[in-house]
């Protein structure tokens, strides 16, 4: 019996000391003490994909209990589930054309329509789009939404948020064959634009060097837009009026410095319904409170370009070059 009872006891040991087979990546730092509410302190960065040639537009799909991502340059969306892991979801996802010489054809950001319909900003195409088909019967079947201003061609739809049947999104150039101010560029700027449900297309902010990811705080009446040059890598807040006129704008985090020192620019962003920004830039994911106070940050190592909230903001998605990876947040 004691023979057994060694034997099984060493069994034991070696199934404990066995590696698990789960990849990780990066650190938290914490700044704020608030951070504790929304990350523990044993939380795990995983690595649920990788092999991506640059990852962006992550999107749950909670109906399906799937992610949704763009691979930009491989003009491919791939979903995820805990089941089956990484699978094709739709190809091509950005561009339908029979070539081009952009860098960055595929679709970017990924969101819902109030009618749980898929809504694509295509860099490839130029334009705000939507698949026309469910989203548990994917086909590359695609209906504008809008794709120019004022007869011109948009440069690259990049990131957008559906709110009140209104669309805002931005249009930086980086969809372009070449992202200078070429023959290719139609319009002069690059834009924020609103898409009302009745009315035509608007331009919120034609400022900006280069707009990018955006997000609306709660109450829906300031949108948060990153700009992602690094000459100005600055997080702005604007207030929106009722009628969609911009007003107090002003700079909510100016990180142009983080950049000399760390991979990535300020790009997509979501928040969370307390206000908790999750906004990926110079050195992974930054987490303001609605003020604009930095919480701390979800250091990785590759420049991370956009996230996603699940599970009633229990779970956050983000997509950092390669990789596709996921963080359990508070309950």
């Amino acid at each position: 019996m004691n023979c057994l009872r060694n034997i099984s006891l060493l069994w034991c040991l070696a199934i404990a000391c066995t590696p698990s087979k789960e990849k990780t990546i990066g650190t938290i730092e914490r700044i704020d003490s608030a951070l504790d509410s929304i990350i523990s302190q044993e939380v795990k960065i995983e690595i649920i994909g990788e092999g991506f040639e640059w990852s962006e537009g992550p999107l749950w799909i909670a109906s399906q209990n799937m992610l949704l991502f763009s691979d930009v340059p491989k003009n491919i969306i791939y979903k995820w589930t805990e089941k089956n892991g990484v699978e094709t979801y739709l190809t091509p996802s950005g561009f339908t054309g029979e070539s081009t010489q952009s860098k960055e054809p595929g679709s970017n950001g990924l969101l819902l329509d109030d009618e749980e319909s898929l809504v694509l900003c295509q860099h490839g195409d130029r334009r705000l789009a939507v698949m026309n088909s469910t989203v548990d019967s994917p086909k590359p079947d695609f209906i504008t939404i809008v794709d120019r201003y004022q007869r011109k061609k948009f440069s690259s739809p990049n990131d957008a948020v559906f709110h009140n049947y209104n669309f805002y999104f931005t249009d930086p150039p980086y969809g372009l064959p070449n992202q200078a101010e070429d023959s290719t560029k139609e319009i002069s700027f690059n834009g924020v634009y609103v898409v009302p449900a009745e009315g035509e297309i608007k331009v919120l902010v034609d400022s900006l060097t280069r707009p990018n990811g955006l997000a609306f705080l709660p109450g829906k009446k300031t949108l948060i837009v990153a700009n992602s040059d690094p000459d100005k890598a600055i997080w702005y807040a604007f207030d929106l009026t009722e009628n969609d006129s911009v007003i107090n704008a002003r700079i909510f985090y100016d990180a142009t410095e983080n950049t000399k020192t760390e991979k990535g620019l300020p790009d997509g962003l979501k928040i969370d319904k307390n206000g908790n920004i999750f906004a990926t830039g110079p050195g992974g994911v930054w987490i303001f409170n609605s003020t604009g106070n930095v919480l701390g940050k979800i250091k990785i190592s590759e420049a991370t370009s956009n996230c996603a909230l699940a599970d009633d903001d229990k779970t956050l998605y983000v997509t950092a070059d390669m990789y596709i990876l996921r963080i359990k947040l508070r309950e």
